[in-house]
């Protein structure tokens, strides 16, 4: 497959997503935790609630390969352009959605956690709003197998392989889409829940996150 003037900013994309979206969380969840801030503890709670939806899209797109895609497999990697920027839109919002935890993060004494953790917040907003825009174009491939198979989306599906063959060498194709329907569908149900029973409950609060 040749390369296209933008596959190596695909590739950054991918990196910039595991630092910002895995590594920096993860250091700030554990500082938080062990200096005990529970603001800052309840926000990374959500905030790893909602960006798992990141690890459904590897697991979805990772079956669109060409080579490997039956209808199943293909329908998996379709869907994973659709997670892909519902994630990019959703990550952002989850940060900055709750009243409570705004007020609380402001109020707290001034702190090198508190400021990595306001930095990282607007950054990742930044990072993810970018990523939004990007992936618009790219929504094609969520609606045409054909298109799917075409270099313009397979691009996306090359790191997601790259997953599969490191940490799930010997699994098949519909084994993946499996993994990232089910997890999918988990989503699915928790947001639903969060949309028509908690969010009318109890609105911006995150007090029972």
């Amino acid at each position: 497959m040749a390369d296209l003037w933008f596959q190596p900013f695909i590739w950054t994309d991918y990196r910039l997503a595991i630092v910002f979206t895995v590594i920096i969380p993860l250091v700030l969840s554990i500082w938080a935790l062990l200096k005990r801030v529970d603001a800052i503890g309840r926000l990374f709670i959500i905030y790893w609630r909602v960006a798992s939806l990141l690890l459904i899209t590897v697991y979805l797109l990772a079956p669109g390969w060409v080579g490997e895609n039956s209808p199943f497999e293909a329908f998996c990697g379709q869907a994973g352009f659709i997670t892909a920027l519902s994630a990019r839109i959703l990550i952002p919002i989850s940060l900055w959605f709750w009243v409570d935890l705004n007020d609380e993060i402001k109020d707290l004494p001034g702190s090198f956690l508190k400021l990595m953790v306001t930095s990282w917040r607007w950054a990742i907003t930044v990072y993810g709003s970018i990523g939004a825009m990007v992936h618009v174009p790219f929504l094609s491939c969520a609606f045409s197998q054909s298109t799917l198979e075409s270099q313009f989306c397979q691009v996306w599906i090359q790191p997601p392989v790259g997953y599969w063959s490191l940490v799930h060498g010997d699994a098949t194709p519909a084994f993946m889409g499996f993994m990232g329907l089910l997890g999918l569908s988990i989503y699915l149900l928790y947001f639903a829940y969060f949309l028509f029973i908690r969010l009318a409950k109890q609105g911006r609060s995150a007090l029972e996150q």
